[in-house]
């Protein structure tokens, strides 16, 4: 999704190698110099400058090649002075205290975007354009709502009048709130006051997407004899849009508008000194539960911010509402409140900043540097702006130097304004003091990291950091550090092999007491268990150690039969030698056991037996010489093993053979183990195998029916259960449209399950992002069942497809992308289950008579000569237990 930028004229030029941010996905230009187009006039500029970078030959032929997203941030930042030379959208924001997964170096335009991407990803196919504003940080704490189909998408939030009367605002009849009637400006509170008796009212956001068409009459209306004029996108484009506009335009009137309510919205302004401030304050303080944040801050008060600093100043309680970054504030400095203190480099001044009073050191040039104190309510408004006023020195010696600034005056070579600091500023030298100074401090954070965000940050940019700057590793953690916090530190340090230690030696530390095996069955009869497998249609991941550890997880899957047969079984009888005889019917392999070491060596994967000897061991044998507790026990045992499916399905099955086998010992010896329980002791024994993997596996195999699987934080994970209705797999004008194909395509699970949750540990944002809205869409899932929407349905399994290739790009190998294309247009949704990589292909047809064609096509296109279809059908009964 490509970023197109409208940026400061300075900054143009340096952005992607300040940012090191790709020129493949970041375009930038500026508004032509001396020439206002305002922000109508400055869409169409942007769209023709990067249309003509790609041999665009027409704004219609361009527009739908790909999605964009046009973020106007080349304002001159007048009343936030502090960021002015390198433009608002790259002001540095503070890690929230309360969030996992932030960099060090995130900026307001790293935050902006993974909302904008993912209202993008959902929007209706007719849109490809959305401009947004630079200066502003939306969030929501809610599901994001389906998009309408419209040209013009406008989102909004219901503010009180008091705020409002500021903004834009967007006006709709009670009775179609969804359709816009008109848009205001800066109503009155008066004027909102007597609309609100048949009209609703929401507060302009800044966040417009235009269909295609929507984009070209943009265009239309910002030319003027083939030139681009100043024409706004607000008080004129907008305001011309409705059922009864403000601004009437015969060219406009066409264009069907929809205004959506940004459920849980959230607005943070950073478009002036105070608001960067009280913004950053607003959502550090969003979460106030103590459990939620992850350090312990020393901060006398929460509105003092420092970042990419050196800071050996002692705050106190009277000092408040203070912006440090990219800066040195040493011992001689004397600070009270209402500071914003940005770009000085090292000093050993004696300074003392009267309240409100401000700092920012800029480098001009390859070596010169101008100092600009200010207030923190300057506007540099009008002739302000272009008053030489700001001292220039020659270079940091000069600086060095100084005492105070008392003196700076007579030190200056020349004296320039602030639009001069704005045009002039070496943004490479910022960034590369910004750089050294956070050099320093990821050092002190690490080894403070009791008190520090160090391991709530995403750790692979700061192993990246590290490794990049040659920064030294800090001690090693004490075994006294949080279990969790000592498995980050451990994949950090790149330590993978001890990190994974530490998540079983979590999951497998338990107060239960070693389970006593009895012999709960007469010497001729056999206990039998058999287990249907798992489809995941949403949240599959989300149920993963260390995630599900970190936030829960959500999963929806349903347990199935093949052929009429659940295809999991096992077989256990007494026999009257002393020993363990392991068989399995599919492999054809037998294995006898009489020794506890024996029975213990189960750390094989891809052992036939791997499995139930691990299963024995937790059902209390090999704890001391095997002959002996199985003469306490009062037989031996024969155990036999049928997987009537597949290696390498994607359907669960290790997991579920080994709640199978877990399930049917618990029945032989007596252990009065629950459901829940057995799946809990699946989960510990995929720990002593290192096979990993989480939870939904064996309940979605040992509970019977569709149901949506939730857990929280914390090492225990024990699944809420809620049933789903199953009218959607079971009655006739559904059932035949569930086909189930297996590829033939082997895979390991393993591979693909290392390289996510080793992402887990390390806290990778742009994967925490993503199982979250797993997590949620789980939840759309969830309604649209309940709701019995069979066509939400499947298109929610087409977007789980989706979300699981973008976790893991091996997920879709191209064998399986080739049979997909075949019958893409025929299916609602289609998916791997499991990890994916191959074994089978679980697909929803739109209707029986495409289920049909599906079988014809896919018949006739086999990429394996043992690929097949395999009957489906849904089990209501889950894990089955029962004796001769």
């Amino acid at each position: 999704m490509k970023k197109l930028l409208s940026l400061p004229p300075n900054l143009v030029d340096s952005f992607h190698d300040v940012t090191g941010l790709s020129r493949e996905e970041y375009f930038c230009t500026n508004d032509p110099v001396g020439h206002k187009l305002g922000s109508g006039g400055g869409t169409t500029w942007l769209l023709q400058a990067c249309m003509t970078t790609e041999d665009g030959a027409s704004l219609a032929e361009w527009l739908p090649r790909e999605k964009r997203i046009l973020l106007h941030a080349g304002g001159q930042s007048r009343r936030l002075p502090s960021y002015a030379p390198s433009g608002k959208i790259l002001t540095p924001v503070p890690v929230f205290r309360w969030e996992r997964g932030q960099r060090l170096s995130q900026d307001l335009l790293s935050l902006q975007l993974p909302l904008y991407e993912q209202l993008m990803e959902m929007a209706p196919e007719s849109i490809h354009t959305m401009v947004v504003s630079g200066d502003v940080l939306v969030r929501t704490s809610q599901p994001l709502q389906p998009i309408p189909e419209a040209d013009v998408v406008c989102y909004g939030l219901w503010l009180d009048a008091s705020v409002a009367k500021n903004h834009g605002v967007f006006v709709s009849s009670r009775k179609t709130p969804q359709v816009l009637k008109q848009m205001l400006q800066k109503p009155s509170v008066e004027m909102l006051s007597d609309l609100q008796k048949d009209h609703y009212y929401l507060t302009d956001i800044g966040i417009w997407m235009l269909s295609d068409k929507a984009v070209e009459l943009l265009a239309k209306k910002s030319m003027v004899n083939g030139q681009i004029k100043e024409y706004d996108l607000y008080s004129e484009f907008g305001c011309a849009l409705g059922t009864n506009p403000t601004l009437p335009d015969d060219d406009l009137k066409g264009l069907k508008v929809a205004i959506v309510p940004l459920q849980g919205g959230e607005f943070y302004h950073f478009g002036t000194s105070r608001e960067m401030i009280t913004s950053t304050l607003r959502i550090q303080n969003l979460v106030n539960d103590q459990r939620e944040i992850m350090h312990h801050d020393r901060k006398p008060h929460p509105s003092i911010f420092v970042q990419n600093s050196v800071c050996q100043y002692r705050f106190t309680g009277e000092n408040t509402h203070i912006w440090i970054e990219n800066s040195n504030v040493s011992e001689g400095w004397t600070l009270s409140h209402d500071h914003i203190i940005t770009g000085v480099p090292e000093n050993h001044w004696k300074v003392n900043l009267a309240p409100g009073e401000c700092i920012d050191v800029v480098p001009i040039g390859d070596t010169e540097y101008a100092v600009r104190l200010y207030h923190i309510d300057d506007k540099f408004a009008g002739a302000e702006q272009q008053k030489q006023q700001f001292p220039v020195v020659e270079n940091l010696e000069v600086l060095k130097k100084l005492d105070n600034l008392d003196g700076l005056g007579f030190l200056a070579v020349r004296h320039i304004s602030a639009e001069e600091i704005s045009t002039e500023a070496n943004l490479h030298r910022l960034f590369a003091q910004r750089k050294a100074f956070r050099k320093l401090n990821w050092s002190a954070l690490a080894q403070n990291w009791n008190h520090s965000v160090f391991y709530q940050l995403d750790l692979a940019d700061a192993k990246r950091e590290f490794e990049e700057q040659h920064i030294a590793m800090p001690p090693v953690l004490d075994d006294d550090a949080p279990l969790m916090t000592r498995i980050h530190d451990a994949m950090f340090r790149g330590e993978s092999d001890k990190a994974f230690k530490l998540l079983r030696e979590g999951l497998l530390d338990t107060d239960e007491r070693q389970p006593v095996p009895q012999l709960s069955v007469a010497d001729d009869q056999i206990v039998w268990g058999r287990s249907p497998v798992r489809i995941d249609i949403a949240g599959g991941w989300t149920d993963t150690p260390p995630y599900c550890l970190m936030e829960g997880g959500n999963v929806i899957n349903l347990a199935i039969e093949l052929n009429g047969q659940p295809p999991l079984q096992t077989y256990i009888r007494p026999c009257q030698e002393p020993r363990i005889v392991l068989r399995s019917i599919d492999l054809g392999a037998m294995e006898v056991v009489e020794t506890s070491e024996q029975l213990r060596d189960f750390m094989h994967v891809g052992s036939p037996f791997s499995i139930p000897k691990a299963a024995l061991v937790l059902a209390g044998f090999g704890q001391r010489a095997l002959s002996d507790e199985l003469a306490a026990f009062g037989a031996g045992i024969e155990l036999t093993l049928l997987s009537a499916i597949p290696a390498g399905s994607g359907l669960g099955t290790s997991s579920i053979l080994a709640a199978t086998v877990l399930g049917a010992l618990n029945d032989f010896c007596g252990l009065g183990w629950d459901k829940n329980e057995i799946g809990h002791r699946t989960l510990m024994l995929e720990q002593m195998l290192t096979t990993g993997g989480g939870w939904q596996d064996q309940f979605g195999g040992v509970l019977g029916g569709v149901k949506l699987l939730q857990t929280g934080r914390g090492f225990t994970q024990n699944p809420q259960v809620r049933w789903l209705p199953t009218d959607l797999w079971t009655q006739p004008e559904y059932r035949p449209c569930h086909l189930l194909y297996y590829t033939g395509i082997t895979r390991t699970a393993k591979s693909i399950l290392a390289e996510i949750v080793r992402r887990m540990f390390l806290n990778h944002g742009e994967e925490l992002r993503l199982l979250r809205q797993m997590k949620q869409h789980t939840l759309d899932m969830y309604e649209a069942i309940l709701q019995n929407d069979f066509e939400r349905m499947g298109q929610l399994v087409r977007k789980t497809w989706a979300q699981n290739q973008r976790l893991d790009a091996g997920t879709n190998p191209a064998d399986v992308a080739r049979l997909t294309s075949l019958i893409d247009d025929l299916c609602l949704g289609y998916k791997l289950p499991g990890a994916g990589g191959g074994g089978y292909l679980y697909m929803v047809a739109k209707d029986p008579e495409a289920a049909a064609r599906i079988k014809q096509i896919l018949n006739e296109n086999t990429v394996r000569k043992n690929a097949r279809f395999v009957d489906m059908s849904l089990s209501t009964t889950g894990l089955q237990i029962s004796r001769s």
